[in-house]
């Protein structure tokens, strides 16, 4: 014979914010959301920074498709405290791996050493970019010129 299903398993798989109604933390009073899940004040820092950096990679790669296909992007939140040996003058903001031993070519972004260095949104959008297209052109053995002309403006 099973037991009865306990009433609170339904309750907690749905978030709060589906709920007619629920309570504070201290139980006494209705709660509900501050602002909508669709405004732009529920997005985060870093929500944003991703939706940059996916934009950038979609911009890249209309326009160069077979380079931009093969490669994976990661955003990271700061870059590690040990750098590699063989980095004489590590960059804080991005790195770019090689294609090794069947793992793809990848570029990481670290998202708070460009949002400290960026403080609008504009120049944060403009490092993003500079920053993808320099590590795809040190990927790739060209200048930054070549895979987007707008670089470093």
């Amino acid at each position: 014979m099973l037991p009865p299903p306990c009433p609170m398993v339904g309750t907690m798989l749905q978030p709060p914010w589906n709920a007619r109604i629920y309570r504070n933390r201290h139980g006494r009073g209705t709660r509900t959301p501050m602002f909508g899940t669709r405004l732009p004040r529920y997005r985060t820092r870093t929500g944003m920074f991703d939706d940059m950096v996916a934009a950038q990679v979609r911009r890249l790669g209309q326009a160069w498709p077979e380079l931009i296909r093969p490669l994976q992007f990661a955003v990271e939140d700061v870059p590690p405290s040990d750098p590699t040996p063989w980095q004489t003058e590590p960059n804080m903001t991005s790195q770019c791996f090689p294609a090794s031993h069947g793992i793809p070519a990848r570029v990481v972004l670290y998202r708070m050493p460009l949002q400290t260095e960026a403080p609008t949104k504009l120049e944060l959008q403009l490092a993003v970019r500079d920053e993808l297209v320099a590590r795809i052109a040190e990927l790739y053995g060209r200048r930054p010129e070549e895979i987007d002309p707008d670089w470093g403006l």
